[in-house]
C-alpha cells in the first residue's frame, strides 16, 4: 500500500469514528429524552447494536448493497487516490462544523458530496468533458431520497402512533407506559440496526473505491465483491468504528432532536425509533444509503403532527431543512478546494 492509501484509510475509519458520535443523537435521543434509559446507559446499548448490524449485513443480507453504491457515485475514469483524500477531508471538517453548532446534518451526503466534488475538480469542472464525472443511476435516487426519507420517516410515526393510540384507549395511562419504556428499548434496538448497516456501509465503500483504484493501478481488476472478499477486515473495522463513535455521544445534537423538535413520550418514542428502523431497513434493502438523521427527524415530526401541527416547532425544523440542502453543495466546493490544495503539494 502507498502512503497516500493508508492516509485515506486511516482517515475514513476517522471519519467513521466521527460519524457515530455525530450520529449518535439519531438512535438515542427520544430514549435519553423520555428517560427510559440514562445517557451513558443509551450511547453503550446504541453502540452495541450499530456494531451488530455488521452480522446481520454480513451474514443474514449477505451483501452491502450501499457501500457497493457510495463506491460508484462516481465514475471510475474520475477517481483517484487524490480525489478520495479530498473528499473526506471536506466530509470530516463538514461533520465536525455541523457537530460543534449541533445541527444534526447527513453524514452520508457530505461524504457524498466531497467525492462528487473533488471528482468535478479533477475534471477540471463540468464545462470540460465532465459532465458525465457522476453517476447519475446511483446519485440521483440518493438526493430524491433527501426529502423522501423524511417524508416517509413522518408519514409511517404518524400512521403506527395513530394505531397505537387507538390499540390502547382503554389501558391504565400508568401500565401503559411503563409498557412503552419497555418497547421502546426494542425500537431503539431496531433503529440502532438499522444506523449501524447504513452508515457504516458508507464509509467502506470510500475506502473500497480507493483500494480498486489503487489494484488498477497495479493491472489487477477488482469488483466490489471482490474486495469485500479479499478485503473483510474493512467491513469489519467499519462497523466497529461506527460503534465506539456512538460511545463518544454527541449530546448537543441529543438535545436538538430529543427536545427541540417536539416533546417526546415513551408511547411516541417507540413510534418515531419505530419507523426510523423501517425506513432504514427498506432503502438498505433498495441500496440507496440515506441520511439516519433526516428519517428520524421526520418521524419525530410525524409523531408531533399527530397531537396538533403546532405542536412541531417549525422553527427548528426550517433551520434544518437549510442545513441538509447545503450539505452536499458546501461538501463539494469544500473537496473541489481540498483537491486543488493537494495537487500542489503531491
Amino acid at each position: 500500500m502507498t502512503p497516500i492509501l493508508i492516509l485515506i484509510i486511516a482517515l475514513a475509519f476517522i471519519f467513521d469514528y466521527i460519524n457515530g458520535f455525530h450520529d449518535a443523537a439519531n438512535s438515542i435521543a427520544n430514549i435519553v429524552s423520555t428517560k427510559v434509559l440514562t445517557p451513558f446507559q443509551a450511547v453503550v446499548w446504541a453502540a452495541f447494536f450499530n456494531f451488530a448490524a455488521f452480522f446481520i449485513s454480513a451474514y443474514i443480507i449477505g451483501e452491502f448493497k450501499i457501500g457497493n453504491t457510495i463506491a460508484k457515485t462516481v465514475n471510475e475514469n474520475f477517481i483517484n487516490l487524490e480525489v478520495i483524500l479530498a473528499g473526506l477531508m471536506a466530509a470530516i471538517c463538514w461533520n465536525l462544523t455541523t457537530w460543534w453548532f449541533g445541527i444534526p446534518s447527513s453524514s452520508s451526503h457530505t461524504l457524498i458530496g466531497g467525492f462528487m466534488g473533488a471528482a468535478i475538480a479533477f475534471a477540471h469542472g463540468f464545462t470540460k468533458g465532465g459532465i458525465n464525472v457522476v453517476n447519475y443511476a446511483k446519485v440521483i435516487p440518493t438526493f430524491l431520497f433527501i426529502f423522501a426519507a423524511p417524508l416517509i420517516g413522518m408519514f409511517v410515526a404518524f400512521v403506527i402512533t395513530i394505531l397505537i393510540v387507538h390499540l390502547f384507549k382503554r389501558s391504565n395511562p400508568y401500565k401503559a407506559e411503563n409498557k412503552f419504556k419497555k418497547f421502546q428499548l426494542v425500537a431503539s434496538a431496531a433503529l440502532s440496526l438499522g444506523h449501524g448497516g447504513n452508515d457504516a456501509q458508507k464509509v467502506m465503500g470510500i475506502i473500497g473505491a480507493a483500494i480498486i483504484c489503487f489494484e488498477k493501478s497495479k493491472g489487477n481488476v477488482l469488483t466490489f465483491n471482490d474486495f469485500v472478499a479479499h478485503y473483510y477486515w474493512v467491513p469489519f473495522t467499519s462497523f466497529l468504528c461506527i460503534g465506539l463513535g456512538t460511545l463518544s455521544g454527541g449530546w448537543k445534537i441529543v438535545k436538538t432532536m430529543g427536545t427541540k423538535i417536539t416533546k417526546i413520550t415513551p408511547l411516541e418514542g417507540v413510534s418515531a425509533d419505530t419507523a426510523g428502523a423501517i425506513t432504514l431497513y427498506i432503502t438498505e434493502h433498495l441500496g440507496i444509503p440515506v441520511s439516519t438523521t433526516h428519517t428520524i427527524t421526520g418521524a419525530i415530526i410525524g409523531v408531533g403532527a399527530t397531537k396538533r401541527l403546532s405542536a412541531v416547532r417549525w422553527g427548528v425544523t426550517i433551520n434544518l431543512l437549510w442545513a441538509w440542502i447545503l450539505t452536499i453543495p458546501v461538501s463539494a466546493v469544500l473537496a473541489a478546494l481540498f483537491y486543488y490544495g493537494l495537487k500542489l503539494i503531491i
